[in-house]
């Protein structure tokens, strides 16, 4: 092994040397670097920044928004209606094509912002020891070797190990998502089953410094640091097309190839079979290729996407691109993290245990609304002298306060460790005044916390202190450390000596505790006499002098609750066929927990793997695993991206949600990323597609309804204007199959008509149509179902087209039979009989489409259950639609350039029937459908 190998295993094991070793490894010195050193390093190593991945040219993304399968469709579309005489209406067509290309590209210009987000999560400054002076300098300038400085609120700007630290805690949560701080140590630390976020003598960028202070010494800047890795996955993570737009390619050149066919052939048709000019048959068959392309398709998506993120918005999910709606509604697999989304984030106590006597505790969060009971009993500290001792004890052995919800939170907030906060809720429900106790008994000193003792003490002044004792020391922290420190135990208001039964039975509570998930603190006490061999001098109390002797009081039983709505939501995705898999920083038996409690898991044995257990798997056994009921606990970020990639490539749709930079790499590959509003980073919002604005779980489910209606409603769309291509077309088959006998019933200007002006307005009200019922109670779509299905094809052409057809045609029929019969070639002079028979099949097929319109609207639901006239849009684009008609009926400008004239009475009275007609028959269809699925859910229920 060379020199430079062996130096990067002692730096890769730098949490395992002690403080001479470092300064040895790192090349520096308790005086720090000299500026020269400094110089020649930042030479060799580089700025201590955030590279920025080099961007897609503006113009490049803005072009693309112009150039896709759909777009190109569309500009043809223009220019044939520009070419068959209808330049307006071409126009029109090139303005939507112009109005979605700009909005997506604002769309994805908002939602490139991640780097920038990390980059302003570094502090522009550090203080460093150099020459053995303190300087401060730009945190751009921190090179491996410099010793920084560590003080109370300071944001650490590159990875470093600790040399000195007193009472030292880090807020790690962007890296880990754990919003606990983390007590740190300046120790060498040897454990192998820790991860290198959970070293408790590594600090990390990015992170922050909630309590104490110390000095450390630079071991990786830059995109070597753990933020940096963490930025380089984000930068380097490629956008992949959403289900939806992957369905719209897809849709887009199956209908450009039906229309090419069907223009080709009537274009053959036109000039071999009925002997037309090649000009005017060419200008009929782009009629026919442009009334198959549907025109309203993108602005009925964008509406249909901007519509549903609305009503998303009103339940409390952000969307920030219209694309993700539908991706939600596609999701198979939510990969979602735990505290805060599904819990509450708010530790309260849940249980209190003293010898022979356990407390529940009601309530949840912050709030001091709640109680103590003993069986169905409620207690209070008055009423029980033990009781009143353990929740005195925590609520004065703390640091921690509490906020009220203000004008800038919602929330309660907390300062200082949330493991500590709920300590003074719980002593507040049983009725003890902790601001006034705090009062009565003033704290004389503290020793803090360490990791090493687990353990913290204050001690205070008596306020009616007993003869020969002058102050008392409470202590508290993990069972199994304080117990072995107790002589004696509190029991019935009296002190009696500990035995080994009775440490049993302490540790035996603890044990039944945690296998449940919970946290546990063990409460003890002292009394200190005067006669005791105690120094007066507070300042020479040490733990060694104080915490010995001790009487144990009891354990204090915490957990962070839950989100009371989450069971119900996790229920509701496990009936809508989607899977939830917990990804936490969390411990393994802690995320367990909560998992059977909100039903995520309803095994008895779940897989519980770590982030280390995890490293060890190759992606085949990953997948294997993850077909089954699984949590994932204690992960690093490149862990969860690595579950979700193998999750994509398994045919899984992924939401992934997050609130921490550790979580962008996983919300940016994950098919929709969802990232926390309240206590999500910039950072975790940028690589977001979704935010949640009460970073609740429930919410998620409620975006995934809309997003399933909004497909749901596309299919609508097509559905709706597909069927108006086939009255379109027979009547033109009708012309050339009987070689010119039957006059053409429509011409090309009024098919563009139809599709270009009178279908639009109603098409796009059923982009607005809400969840239907039942919408979650079935699987999610299946992804090699294309959009235009062969079910939907064979029910716009072959049920709703054929019925508009005949009826289109009666009424075309029916002003000749009153009229005689023109024999009128495809070109030629129009007579007034037959400009007034094409008028009518025009109005007919109009009306037909109102009739299709509100059958549309549901699928299988009877369109009077859920309202027939409750969609505004799709009334308004009725209205529009028949006065369109009326303008091309009776007014003369339009008369000419759409070749109509006026209809008699008698003929609206016909027309008028076709609605009613064709709701009535669709009605009779869907109830009898309705009937089979009800007789085979009984006919299931019966095999059951």
């Amino acid at each position: 092994m060379n020199s430079n190998d062996t130096a990067v295993k002692e730096l890769q094991n730098i949490c395992r040397l002690t403080v001479d070793k470092v300064f040895e490894v790192l090349a520096t010195s308790p005086q720090g670097l000299t500026q020269v050193q400094a110089e020649e390093k930042q030479k060799e190593q580089g700025k201590n920044l955030i590279d920025e991945k080099k961007k897609e040219s503006s113009l490049i993304v803005l072009l693309s928004n112009f150039t896709h399968l759909m777009a190109i469709l569309l500009w043809g579309a223009g220019a044939i209606a520009i070419m068959a005489g209808m330049p307006q209406l071409g126009i029109a067509v090139w303005l939507v094509n112009v109005i979605n290309g700009l909005f997506s590209f604002w769309q994805e210009h908002r939602a490139g912002k991640a780097t920038d987000a990390l980059r302003n999560m570094l502090p522009s400054y550090s203080r460093v020891i150099r020459n053995n002076e303190e300087l401060k300098i730009l945190s751009e300038d921190l090179v491996i070797g410099d010793i920084i400085l560590l003080e109370e609120g300071d944001k650490i700007s590159a990875d470093a190990r600790l040399i000195e630290c007193s009472d030292l805690q880090v807020d790690q949560s962007t890296l880990t998502g754990e919003s606990n701080p983390v007590r740190k140590t300046k120790d060498a630390v040897f454990k192998n089953d820790l991860t290198r976020a959970e070293t408790p003598n590594l600090i990390f960028a990015g992170t922050s410094i909630s309590e104490g202070n110390g000095k450390a010494v630079v071991m990786e800047i830059g995109m070597k640091t753990e933020f940096g890795k963490i930025a380089n996955l984000t930068q380097n993570m490629k956008t992949e097309d959403s289900p939806l737009q992957k369905e719209l390619d897809h849709l887009t050149k199956q209908i450009s190839m039906i229309a090419i066919i069907l223009g080709i052939f009537f274009f053959v048709a036109a000039v071999f079979f009925v002997k037309e000019p090649i000009a005017s048959s060419f200008i009929f068959a782009l009629g026919m290729i442009v009334a198959f392309i549907p025109e309203g398709l993108l602005p009925t998506v964008t509406l249909s996407l901007a519509m549903a993120v609305q009503r998303m918005s009103k339940r409390n999910a952000l969307v920030k691109k219209l694309s993700s709606v539908e991706t939600l509604g596609s999701t198979t697999v939510i990969c979602t993290d735990k505290t805060g989304t599904l819990t509450q984030n708010e530790m309260t106590v849940s249980y209190l245990w003293l010898k022979g006597k356990e407390f529940n505790v009601t309530g949840v969060g912050y709030s001091s609304q709640g109680d103590v009971l003993e069986g169905s009993k409620k207690v209070t500290a008055n009423d029980d002298e033990d009781l009143k001792l353990l929740l005195t004890g925590v609520a004065l052995c703390s640091n921690a306060r509490l906020l009220p919800p203000n004008e800038e939170s919602m929330r309660y907030t907390v300062l200082g460790d949330p493991t500590e906060a709920c300590l003074g809720v719980v002593a507040e429900k049983a009725g003890i005044n902790v601001k006034k106790q705090m009062e009565l008994t003033p704290r004389l000193r503290e020793l803090p916390f360490e990791s090493r003792r687990k353990r913290m003490t204050t001690i205070h002044q008596l306020q009616a202190p007993v003869e020969g004792t002058r102050d008392i020391a409470y202590v508290k922290g993990a069972p199994k450390e304080v117990m072995k420190l107790c002589e004696t135990i509190r029991i019935n208001r009296s002190v009696e000596p500990m035995n080994e039964d009775m440490r049993k039975e302490i540790m035996d509570a603890n044990d039944s505790y945690a296998r449940k998930g919970l946290r546990v603190l063990a409460v003890a006490y002292r009394l200190l006499h005067k006669e005791d061999n105690i120094p007066v001098a507070m300042s020479d109390y040490t733990p060694e002098i104080i915490e010995q002797e001790l009487v144990f009081v009891g354990l204090v039983v915490m957990a962070d609750p839950p989100r009371p709505e989450v069971a119900d939501a996790v229920a509701q995705c496990h009936r809508a066929g989607i899977r939830v898999v917990m990804i936490t920083g969390d411990y393994g038996l802690t995320a367990e927990s909560i998992a059977k409690r909100i039903g995520i898991v309803t095994g008895p044995n779940p897989r519980v793997l770590s982030g280390l257990e995890l490293e060890a798997l190759s992606d085949e056994k990953l997948k294997e695993y993850l077909k089954d009921e699984i949590i994932f606990a204690r992960v690093a970020p490149e862990q969860k991206l690595r579950v979700v990639t193998n999750l994509q490539e398994m045919g899984e749709i992924v939401a992934v949600t997050g609130d921490g930079v550790n979580d962008s790499p996983a919300l940016k590959k994950a098919n929709i990323g969802i990232a926390m509003g309240i206590a999500g980073t910039d950072v975790a919002k940028e690589a977001a597609d979704m935010i949640l604005t009460d970073d609740n779980f429930a919410s998620i489910v409620h975006a995934i309804e809309e997003g399933r209606t909004v497909y749901s409603n596309i299919r609508k769309f097509l559905l709706y204007i597909l069927n108006s291509n086939v009255p379109e077309a027979i009547p033109s088959a009708l012309f050339l199959f009987s070689r010119g006998a039957i006059p053409l019933p429509l011409t090309v200007m009024q098919i563009l008509t139809i599709d270009l002006g009178t279908d639009m307005m109603p098409a796009l009200g059923l982009g607005t149509e809400k969840p239907e019922e039942g919408v979650m109670d079935q699987p999610p779509r299946n992804q090699n179902e294309p959009l235009l299905s062969k079910k939907l094809v064979l029910k716009a052409f072959l049920w709703y087209g054929i019925l508009s057809s005949v009826l289109s045609t009666v009424a075309y029929f029916f002003v000749n039979m009153q009229n005689g019969w023109p024999n009128i070639p495809l070109a030629g002079e129009l007579n007034p009989v037959y400009i007034k028979a094409t008028a009518m099949t025009l109005a007919a097929i109009v009306f037909c489409q109102i009739g299709a319109v509100y059958n549309c609207r549901t699928e299988k639901q009877s369109v009077f259950k859920v309202g027939l006239f409750n969609n505004k849009q799709v009334n308004l684009g009725i209205a529009i639609e028949i006065i369109i008609i009326l303008c091309i009926v009776y007014l003369p400008p339009f008369q000419s350039v759409f070749h109509t004239t006026a209809l008699k009475l008698s003929d609206w009275m016909l027309l008028c029937a076709w609605p009613p007609l064709i709701l009535f028959i669709e009605e009779i269809r869907k109830a009898i459908v309705r009937r089979k699925i009800d007789k085979n859910i009984k006919s299931n229920e019966g095999v059951n």
